[in-house]
């Protein structure tokens, strides 16, 4: 006896599953690529911070050293 050939409610269910895991896949993608913004912010602001403070210090150390 042969096999018989995929149904077309197969074919749709197998289509539905592929589509499903391109889904899963774009979006786990796009939560890495988010996640990756957010640590390149994160630096970025902590070292503007840095800067910032250590532009600070240096006002008041020129402070006090013209009084």
């Amino acid at each position: 006896m042969t096999e018989p050939s995929t149904s077309h409610v197969e074919q749709q269910v197998q289509a539905r599953i592929a589509a499903a895991r391109i889904k899963v896949q774009a979006a786990r993608e796009r939560r890495e690529e988010l996640s990756a913004a957010r640590r390149r912010g994160l630096a970025a602001r902590h070292a503007n911070k840095l800067r910032r403070l250590a532009e600070a210090e240096q006002r008041q150390d020129d402070e006090q050293q013209d009084h």
